[in-house]
């Protein structure tokens, strides 16, 4: 196999002719692209696909997921605890169903989502064995579409080799029921084998670790075929394959409004094939304002915890948060991540699940001190977040700001943490794209844009100047 490096990479591209030039034409773009902000309010304009009141602008209808967080009173956005809801069945419920009988639950719940019923025990073990029989990677694809192209980010490596496997399919543009349900669940059995092989091929050019590849193992339930995927040992507990399991029940849907949910819908209802609309999906989701956020809150706690000299301080704490939303420290975004959605108000339920078991895997790991931070953040943003902009708004942490704690204390790298929302939210965009496409009032998704531009008479080139 040749030998590739991140240097070699860099060789093949060529320089720029001149970064002077490169900054003449942004110069020019930010003179002639300027859109007042008071159109969008003039022209009514839904920002975000969202009403003035915060709620969003319905889309669609769905079977699938359900969120909750607030209840609408003459008009007035009235805060409640938050709930996900799984076709019909309360998640609480879901997941206290499977870990009270000691049973894994990712497959069960994907059975769920995809299918709209709870399996039976014989259902849900041809269910088993089927994606165990998917997971295998089309002959030679590791080699050929991840260690002969490495990426240094694992999100940017699956949406690629999702768009690949368009290739290996005989009939990519079948889009019958039999053909998407195979492609489905091709795709899910194989997601996390694409990101446990991008993982190592990182770790291998970029970071300069031996290179291990591993097979998954017949038996074993997606939690502890990843995890024993990513170790160089295999060695994994049952407590962390449980731990594992629960975060990804936990991730794998959230509604068809969320971005990459609507994003897999909008392509979808192009009539484009399933790999096309899976890929945008993991496009998606790897932005920083969407799946990227568990990465960011953990990157937000490092620079807390070397800022803020006594963590048990709450007004050092507090003038710390002051300072993110100020732009001054932090990543200069001015946003507190982990905190805040657009739908939970009072909390969302998937934080509420892992901060209790966070609490108890910081407890064993010695990180209580660690995890009392977060939750000083927690407790402390909404005064902060009132103080400086005078927005008094319900405000609570979202599912971001413990997933990234969780993934910690069992040892896994920060560069797995959005590719394992991905594997999760494989089902949801699974199920998502299957009722798009057999929706019988399916119809191409085309919002409008309101042109604002002056009309202008074309200018001969003879006239314009050198």
């Amino acid at each position: 196999m040749q030998n590739y490096s991140p240097v070699a990479f860099e060789s093949q591209v060529p320089p720029l002719s001149s970064n002077s030039f490169i900054e003449g034409l942004c110069e020019r773009f930010t003179k002639y692209n300027h859109i007042d902000p008071s159109y969008y309010t003039s022209w009514d304009v839904k920002r975000g696909l969202r009403n003035a009141d915060g709620t969003g602008v319905m889309a669609g209808v769905t079977n699938i997921g359900n969120v909750q967080g607030y209840y609408l009173q003459d008009g007035e956005r009235i805060p409640i605890d938050g709930k996900l809801i799984y076709r019909g069945i309360d998640v609480y419920d879901l997941i206290h169903g499977f870990m009270s009988e000691g049973r894994f639950g990712f497959e069960e719940t994907a059975y769920l989502l995809l299918f709209g019923v709870l399996p039976t025990r014989s259902e849900l073990a041809e269910f088993e064995e089927i994606l165990s029989n998917y997971r295998e990677l089309p002959r030679d694809f590791t080699e050929d579409m991840i260690l002969k192209a490495p990426s240094n980010n694992v999100m940017n490596k699956l949406a690629r080799s999702v768009l690949a496997l368009y290739s290996y399919d005989p009939d990519p543009e079948n889009t019958s029921l039999p053909s998407e349900m195979r492609q489905a669940l091709q795709l899910i059995a194989r997601c996390p084998v694409i990101v446990a092989h991008a993982f190592s091929t990182k770790r291998h050019y970029y970071d300069n670790e031996s290179l291990y590849i591993h097979r998954p193992q017949p038996g074993l339930s997606v939690a502890e075929n990843f995890l024993y995927s990513v170790r160089h040992d295999n060695r994994y507990t049952l407590e962390e394959a449980r731990l594992l399991d629960l975060c990804l029940v936990l991730h794998m849907e959230h509604g068809g409004g969320n971005n990459s949910a609507f994003t897999c819908r909008v392509l979808s209802s192009s009539g484009t094939d399933i790999y096309s609309a899976i890929s945008a999906a993991v496009g998606s989701l790897k932005g920083p304002r969407h799946g990227g956020a568990n990465r960011k809150v953990m990157e937000m706690f490092e620079c807390i915890e070397s800022g803020v000299s006594d963590w048990t301080n709450d007004d050092e704490i507090h003038r710390y948060l002051t300072r993110i939303l100020r732009k001054e420290a932090g990543d200069g975004s001015g946003l507190i991540y982990g905190m805040g959605h657009a739908i939970y108000t009072k909390s969302d339920p998937r934080a509420v699940l892992l901060k209790q078991f966070a609490r108890d895997v910081a407890a064993q790991k010695d990180m209580l001190r660690e995890f009392e931070l977060f939750e000083a953040v927690e407790r402390l943003t909404p005064e902060v977040f009132a103080a400086e902009t005078g927005n008094t708004k319900t405000m609570c942490a979202n599912v971001d700001m413990y997933s990234g704690l969780v993934y910690k204390m069992m040892g896994i790298p920060p560069d797995l943490f959005t590719p394992l929302f991905a594997i999760a939210r494989m089902v949801g965009w699974c199920a998502h794209r299957i009722e798009e496409i057999y929706n019988p009032g399916n119809r191409i998704i085309r919002p409008a844009y309101k042109a604002v531009a002056p009309r202008r008479p074309f200018i001969p080139i003879s006239e314009r100047g050198e």
